[in-house]
């Protein structure tokens, strides 16, 4: 199976299934001398972990988790850091019933397709399990970046995701109107308590009727030095929109004014340069940050939308391997909406294309005195 790893020179491949003994991964082309502080890779993990609270799935994973190689008196050795993520609380007998039958708009038809072999057991590679590893990873991706040079205005470069929609309850204001340090004190991780208070409600109301709810993340890269990013192919939007396409359930990205921009005239969407305390900057921000695949200094946000989750604790009509129309009966422990847990999942990845960037930045150049 291709498709395991991610990164050109900060790289990370995962393993594992849903229901296996366990999940990990190996991040290659961390530098040596990085102090890690294993606490913080912790709390990233508690973040993402299942059995949070009442809109998430009542399965319970501590996401502790074991370091293998790599690491060596709390520093990086520059060799390739290997990590495991062991499971407990997985019951493969809640997935007999789909051996045979095809979850709607799960992956199961086309793993079969594909392979002509899966494993049904919670989904197995394709399940929503596998993000743990990337959340470790991306929290060794964060202590990277913090352990460099400081941005423009002398701060260190801050990656914050937040839920700015469940259904079609949206957060109508913009980030710079948000207090990010109250993101974490609410389950639905939505910085604006009434807003969070409207999308909790929506989200229990949905899983007492057996049904599932979509939304979208909003996230910001802050103090981002301008340089990052490659000017063809590796355009630094196109890889975010690659990071977080690839998380589960995630179906659209934008970033700036995004799919607005349609409508607009350049003379209305052009961010004009200033100056900013001696350093150029721009009056708007419609470009994101982003400006010819390479950041310009200003805040990078996009937003991430997120189907809802497929499997609902209601009966579906569906097809067997044998092509035989069936009706699924409900099973399992699921999230009646992603987007809570998947915020730090977001984090992680926009962490892993920023250090991967970083790290590549270094050889765009001669400092030559």
């Amino acid at each position: 199976m291709a498709g395991n790893s991610f990164g050109e020179i900060f790289r990370l491949t995962t393993f594992g299934e849903s229901h296996g003994p366990a999940i990990g991964g190996v991040i290659d082309g961390c530098p040596a001398g990085l102090t890690l502080d294993l606490e913080k890779i912790q709390r990233e993990l508690d973040r993402r972990k299942p059995g949070q609270s009442t809109i998430t799935t009542s399965r319970k994973e501590a996401d502790e988790f074991e370091i293998l190689s790599g690491i060596y008196k709390g520093q990086t050795t520059g060799t390739p850091i290997g990590f495991l993520i062991r499971n407990f609380d997985y019951k493969p007998s809640d997935y007999d019933q789909i051996e045979q039958v095809y979850r709607p708009s799960h992956a199961d038809y086309v793993y079969d397709a594909k392979y002509g072999f899966r494993d049904p057991r919670g989904g197995g590679r394709s399940s929503a399990r596998e993000t743990a590893s990337r959340v470790f990873a991306g929290a060794v991706a964060k202590q990277l970046i913090d352990s460099q040079s400081p941005g423009p205005d002398a701060s260190e470069i801050r990656i914050t995701a937040y839920v700015s929609q469940v259904g079609g309850i949206l957060l109508e204001k913009n980030y710079s109107e948000l207090d990010f340090d109250k993101i974490e004190i609410n389950p639905v991780r939505c910085p604006d308590e009434n807003t969070a208070a409207e999308m909790m409600a929506l989200i229990e109301s949905v899983k007492k009727e057996g049904d599932t709810v979509g939304g979208v993340i909003t996230c910001v890269i802050q103090h981002v030095p301008a340089g990052l990013g490659e000017p063809v192919f590796d355009k630094l939007q196109a890889d975010l929109a690659k990071a977080m396409l690839s998380i589960n359930a995630a179906h659209g990205f934008d970033y700036g004014s995004g799919f607005k921009s349609a409508s607009m005239r350049g003379s209305g969407h052009n961010d004009l340069f200033v100056s900013d305390r001696g350093r150029m900057a721009t009056a708007t921000n419609r470009s994101g940050g982003i400006q010819g695949g390479i950041s310009n200094g200003m805040d990078i946000y996009f937003r991430v939308a997120f189907k809802p989750v497929s499997t609902l604790m209601q009966p579906q009509k569906t097809m067997d391997k044998s092509g035989h129309e069936t009706t699924l009966e409900p099973k399992g422990r699921h999230d009646p909406c992603v987007v809570p847990r998947a915020v730090p999942i977001v984090e992680a990845m926009a962490a892993l294309v920023m250090a991967d960037h970083y790290l590549r930045n270094r050889n765009s150049k001669l400092n030559i005195p």
